[in-house]
């Protein structure tokens, strides 16, 4: 019996042609110059809940394929271009990062989605995942976060101009245009048939005591844009991070926002947050936020003195943009669960805010 074609053993993986055809991905691999050969070992790839991943070999080498998801948005295909960019820039970097192999960035060739190709990252993510080296010592436990931290730091040193990453994004007034962005995407919901409107307190005082205290903005940097526990991979054989992933959200800025994002996400047992599930939090033994700072400032000589307010921007961003599914159930474009259960993290995010504003 003739070995199934790589079509149909795609299909046998739950990989519908229009999703990725792989007559067309032959083709354009060929005229990439990649190595030729057959096909196999295709499987699609578990891993976060908007762009597509699969993986295979071909030619003796591995390929992990991201596309944007089946149902386009209408920046799906920028949001990978930009994030091949990125990641083409990082390497050589001291930043882990998947490599980047090759992008197809025309959205004319695979039914109407750009794709590139990366190299498979040999790692776990430790929200899903969590062996038995890890699980058994909690002192490793603890330097995973700091690594977390400082992967993050080492990022932020970064100079986009000597990465080719100089017309990345728009680093002139980034903090000055965040509040009133988030509040127009928060308005926006108002299109989603049967949204209430936003049911969460302390929006408008949040928003006015980040507009009353914005920080001077440092020096430019490479931002992550959605930095937290799920979004890293470690490494098997120890705590370090085998790479940083889901750069959609990449862009040029103040990267004290990336951390403040970290810290804005990160478990404390006391409220519900992103990544609430993970194996790795119920295993325990995680560092607190002030350790986390403190990995941080050891790779990084920015100005830490208004930290506060990064946290603060980065609750209400992340709680307004979590928000947004929960408007989408409404209209039956996403799952009732996941909205509510996204709403309910949305309140917590801003009951962390409005505690920092309080305080200060």
């Amino acid at each position: 019996m003739p070995s199934p074609s790589p079509q149909d053993a795609a299909a046998a993986a739950g990989i519908d042609r229009t999703l990725l055809d792989f007559e067309i991905l032959d083709a354009w691999m060929d005229a990439s110059e990649l190595p030729s050969g057959n096909f196999s070992g295709i499987r699609l790839l578990a891993g976060g809940t908007q762009n597509v991943l699969v993986r295979f070999a071909r030619g003796g080498r591995e390929y992990v394929l991201r596309r944007p998801p089946p149902h386009l948005r209408p920046k799906s295909n920028d949001s990978l271009r930009r994030e091949g960019q990125v990641l083409s820039a990082l390497a050589g970097t001291d930043v882990p990062h998947p490599g980047f192999i090759a992008g197809c960035f025309d959205e004319t060739v695979m039914n109407g989605a750009v794709f590139y190709l990366m190299e498979p990252i040999d790692g776990f993510n430790a929200t899903t995942e969590l062996p038995a080296l890890h699980a058994s010592d909690a002192s490793m436990r603890y330097e995973m976060g700091l690594q977390c931290a400082g992967a993050l730091a080492r990022l932020s040193r970064l100079d986009p101009d000597q990465v080719g990453l100089e017309n990345f994004g728009r680093p002139e007034g980034f903090l000055q245009r965040q509040v009133s962005r988030w509040l127009s995407e928060l308005e926006s919901y108002s299109r989603h048939h049967g949204y209430p409107g936003p049911e969460i307190p302390g929006v408008d005082r949040v928003a006015q005591w980040l507009e009353r205290h914005r920080p001077v903005q440092g020096a430019a940097g490479i931002l992550h844009g959605d930095y937290h526990l799920a979004n890293v991979m470690y490494a098997y054989d120890g705590p370090g991070l085998a790479a940083i992933v889901d750069w959609e959200m990449s862009t040029l800025g103040d990267p004290l926002l990336d951390l403040g994002w970290l810290l804005a996400t990160w478990p404390d047992g006391t409220e519900t947050f992103v990544g609430a599930a993970s194996l790795y939090v119920q295993a325990g033994g995680l560092p607190d936020r002030n350790a986390l700072v403190a990995r941080y400032a050891q790779h990084c000589s920015r100005d830490l003195n208004a930290l506060d307010w990064y946290v603060v921007l980065a609750c209400f961003k992340l709680g307004i943009v979590l928000e947004g599914t929960h408007a989408r159930a409404f209209a039956g474009k996403a799952p009732v669960a996941v909205g509510e259960m996204l709403h309910a993290i949305s309140l917590g995010l801003f009951r962390r805010a409005l505690v920092l504003v309080d305080s200060n």
